[in-house]
Order: structure tokens, then C-alpha cells, then sequence
């Protein structure tokens, strides 16, 4: 039996709301995030890859990627029109990042988290969506 367990993340950011006092200054965000900073492009001069998870208020996974260059991909959700997330960014309440440098190792908790959390909005590599859509289609055969 293959054990598996999710890593305990390396950085997590959280959803700021902005601040309206007289003492705080709006937060310059996208969707109210504005620690993507907090997110290294590079560690000892190598890019940093590993997955990237998007959760919502209750806790819910809500889309789990990887990649090679983690700070520009996670930006790529709320910037890009071709995101996976893109009609539901304002759902997105926290992002929690894993660093995973091997490539085999990526795909293999990518695929894990997916299934294990049930992501929502991951289609690809959602067994249960998968399987669910197969007797759907057997069932109009």
C-alpha cells in the first residue's frame, strides 16, 4: 500500500479585507490579496515549483495546482482570463503554498490533494467527477 500524506504548507495567505479607518490605508490587492510578495520567486538561486491550493471561508478546497515558477502561476488566477478559477476568484478566502521541486513528485501530491480534499473546481484529475461522468455516460448508452 502506497502511503501518502498532505505537506504542511509553506506559506499560507489569507483574504485582508480593506481597511476604512483613519489609521490604515487601503490594501492594494487583487480579490484581497496583497501577499503574493510572500511568495519567492527563487531559493538559492533555483525558481521555486511546488503545488498551490485555493480554499474558501469554510475551509473547502476549492482548486489545487503545480508548477514551476509558484509566485507567477498563483498571480496567473486572478490576473488571467484563461484561469481555471476565473468566475470564481471572489470564492478564494486563503492560499496555501507547498514547495515541491521534483516534477514526478508534483504530480503525484497534485493529483492526491485533488482527490483526497475533493477539490471543486479541478476537473482533470477529480476521479469521483471522473468516474461520476463515465456512468453518466454509460447510462445513456
Amino acid at each position: 500500500m502506497i502511503n501518502i500524506e498532505i505537506p504542511s504548507p509553506n506559506i499560507v495567505i489569507t483574504k485582508q479585507k480593506a481597511l476604512n479607518t483613519i489609521n490604515k490605508t487601503p490594501i492594494s490587492s487583487k480579490y484581497g490579496f496583497s501577499d503574493y510578495i510572500n511568495i519567492p520567486r527563487r531559493i538559492n538561486g533555483e525558481q521555486v515549483a511546488g503545488i498551490y491550493m485555493f480554499f474558501n471561508e469554510a475551509e473547502e478546497l476549492l482548486y489545487c495546482g503545480q508548477t514551476d515558477s509558484l509566485r507567477s502561476r498563483v498571480r496567473e488566477h486572478f490576473y488571467s482570463d484563461s484561469s481555471a478559477i476565473k468566475n470564481y476568484r471572489d470564492e478564494v478566502y486563503q492560499i496555501k503554498i507547498i514547495y515541491v521541486k521534483d516534477d514526478f513528485e508534483r504530480e503525484i501530491y497534485e493529483t492526491f490533494i485533488i482527490n483526497k480534499l475533493e477539490s471543486k473546481y479541478n476537473i482533470a484529475k477529480n476521479f469521483k467527477r471522473l468516474r461520476n461522468a463515465a456512468e453518466i455516460d454509460s447510462n445513456k448508452a
